[in-house]
């Protein structure tokens, strides 16, 4: 008489290795991150928040993400100060084509100011998902930049998506958290 052994530890560690690739792949979809070498920064230097161009078709997106910009700029304590730059009180318009000049005339007022560095930004996706779930999403692109010279000292870009009970907000302050901490990286 012979008797067969099954073994089912094989199988289940193959369905375990599985289950945990899928986990990984499905995280790793909700967000894209492109990211340059983080600059050497002067600690404890004075910052201000440009306005961010607006891409997309949600009005004021581009005010949102600045809001977000300067808490988080301001959590991690990078300078003495960070401030938002003046602008005409005009809100944004939906395409609107004097973006340029909205940050020319910030950048113009910071180097009045005499503050050492800028986070200029532009938002490509602030919106639910049309969908039974409704997922929020956001995309957005942000540059550090030397004030006096206005050169740009490190960009990143990157886009996320969150589960359908999130909110849009909550998605996009950890998207910009990850593209700050990766920028400010040198500085700290």
């Amino acid at each position: 008489m012979l008797h067969h052994r099954i073994s089912f530890a094989r199988p289940l560690r193959t369905v375990r290795l599985l289950a945990a690739t899928g986990a990984i792949a499905l995280l790793a979809a909700c967000s894209t991150l492109d990211r340059g070498q983080p600059p050497q920064l002067e600690r404890k230097a004075s910052w201000v928040v440009l306005p961010f161009a607006n891409h997309t078709e949600t009005p004021l997106a581009g005010q949102r993400a600045e809001a977000i910009a300067q808490a988080l700029l301001s959590a991690q304590g990078v300078g003495q100060s960070v401030r938002r730059a003046p602008t005409d009180q005009q809100q944004e318009a939906l395409f609107n084509a004097g973006d340029n000049q909205r940050m020319q005339d910030a950048l113009a007022w910071a180097r009045e100011q005499k503050l050492r560095y800028a986070l200029a930004g532009s938002v490509e996706e602030w919106r639910y998902k049309v969908g039974v779930d409704g997922e929020p999403a956001a995309g957005i692109t942000l540059h550090i930049l030397d004030v006096p010279s206005g050169e740009i000292l490190w960009s990143g870009s990157g886009g996320q998506s969150g589960w359908s009970r999130e909110a849009l907000s909550a998605v996009a302050h950890k998207l910009m958290r990850k593209l700050l901490d990766s920028g400010l990286a040198a500085s700290r």
